[in-house]
């Protein structure tokens, strides 16, 4: 982060300087909402959550070296050494400020949002322009209201662009990033089943996701999956220019000869309006070559060639628990455990399906915020695995024991249901057999990074 007074702290913020008016060409050099990671000479931002209210840390972040403070409730103490400045909503403050420190940057931003893969096509889009560039990209799940200013924050002069994911539950959500970023890019992945439950439709889901746009100047740029339909009847809608990839030989973006390679990953002609050239994706399942494309196109515009795209390909590293492939002897689990919906459930399945292995397992978990679709779409989850060519399906939770019936009917599949991780962990050490590959995933709520680990352990000890 470049250092900033306390005079545009307050203006950005809206805020009233409640120390010394002298005070406002002091600086700060770093901005923090949690007490414990706050640095020397950095600005605390008090969050008020559900279960906590940071402005019962702010006395805890300046005794840890913070200089100033927000606040919007009234102190029990003052430090008389400190800057406290108050507004009056320090997430909203938060927000501000990064729109303000954002606008200090005069480099390409780029939005990433969709209902499936967007974290994805983030990390790639970030691995093929670093051949050229000096990247900042969202780390983790830093893609809402909180994590992407802090992420803006961490820019500095160092950095030529900026890749951001946004993430959205709700309308509103994404204008309301977008609002902060104003990005000369955005990428939407596709629009699916992810937040159906407070969202309502597929064309609700859709509006939300194109409030991106509202955001935008009509010189940015629409880079929209084509494949994906409620996309591709987007066209000349739009007031900004638009891009379209896909699979189909109607876009001037697109993949061919798309072959899988057991666990090596996916290979591919990518063709564009300009070149033509191979990829090899070190990662699983075909619809890698989206998150591909998606990179193809931003890094066009920066004027990349082919082999530069496809070197950044090759290097490019998924974010943790995103089909991770971890290698435990001949063992091969793919950690995909950091969330899922019924598209990404079934882009797994497919995943594991055409993996090179003797013994293809896979373990389950609930689907969350699926409203009153959630029974049947677990049902459908598990129709599609009945007849995915998988030898044995373990499911978890409550939810999934939709995705054990609907599987049912399958004679070849060896099937089992616990409601509970603990009641599962008694049946994992039957599935350490050689070349088997297992597939673990489930919604973040059901952490079904305790199975990984608890097929890691048996693993070491067979």
């Amino acid at each position: 982060m470049i250092s900033m007074t306390i005079g545009e702290v307050v203006k950005a913020t809206h805020g009233v300087l409640l120390s010394d008016e002298s005070l406002q060409n002091e600086t700060i050099t770093s901005i923090e909402t949690d007490s414990r990671s706050v640095l020397q000479g950095g600005l605390f931002i008090p969050l008020i959550g559900e279960r906590l209210n940071g402005h019962e840390f702010i006395q805890k972040a300046l005794e840890n070296g913070a200089k100033a403070t927000l606040t919007s409730q009234e102190l029990n103490q003052y430090d008389s050494e400190k800057i406290y400045i108050r507004v009056e909503d320090t997430t909203k403050a938060l927000g501000d400020l990064a729109k303000y420190y954002r606008k200090k940057f005069p480099i390409k931003f780029i939005a990433v949002t969709g209902s499936v893969g967007k974290t994805t096509t983030k990390d790639m889009i970030s691995s093929v322009l670093a051949q050229k560039m000096n990247v900042i990209k969202t780390e983790g799940n830093f893609n809402n209201e909180i994590g992407l200013p802090l992420t803006l924050f961490r820019l500095d002069e160092k950095h030529d662009v900026c890749v951001l994911e946004m993430g959205m539950s709700s309308f509103g959500e994404i204008e309301y990033l977008g609002h902060i970023v104003e990005p000369q890019m955005a990428v939407i992945t596709n629009i699916g089943d992810a937040h159906i439950e407070t969202l309502g439709s597929y064309e609700n889901i859709l509006k939300a996701k194109c409030e991106i746009f509202e955001t935008m100047s009509e010189d940015a740029q629409a880079i929209l999956n084509g494949d994906n339909p409620l996309l591709r009847g987007l066209q000349q809608t739009l007031s900004q220019g638009m891009v379209y990839y896909g699979a189909d030989d109607q876009f001037s973006y697109r993949a061919f000869e798309i072959e899988t390679n057991g666990n090596q990953g996916v290979r591919c002609m990518i063709q564009t309006p300009i070149q033509t050239f191979r990829v090899q994706i070190p990662a699983l399942g075909r619809h890698m070559v989206y998150a591909v494309l998606a990179a193809t196109i931003v890094a066009e515009q920066f004027g990349m060639d082919g082999t530069q795209i496809a070197k950044g390909v090759e290097e490019f590293i998924p974010t943790k628990m995103r089909m991770n492939v971890v290698s435990e002897g001949d063992i091969t689990i793919l950690d995909d455990a950091y969330n899922a919906n019924p598209q990404s459930m079934r882009a797994a399945i497919e995943v594991l399906a055409q993996s090179d292995s003797s013994y293809k397992v896979a373990i389950l978990g609930d689907m969350f915020e699926l409203g009153e679709l959630a029974q049947m779409l677990h049902y459908g989850v598990g129709e599609y695995i009945a007849n995915a060519g998988i030898d044995c399906l373990i499911a978890i939770g409550d939810l999934a024991k939709q995705i054990y019936e609907g599987a049912s009917n399958c004679a070849n599949l060896d099937l089992h249901y616990f409601k509970t991780k603990e009641e599962a962990e008694t049946i994992l050490p039957t599935l350490i057999k050689s070349r088997a590959n297992i597939l673990v995933k489930a919604s973040r709520g059901m952490e079904f990074e305790d199975v990984v680990r608890m097929l890691q352990r048996y693993c070491l000890t067979s």
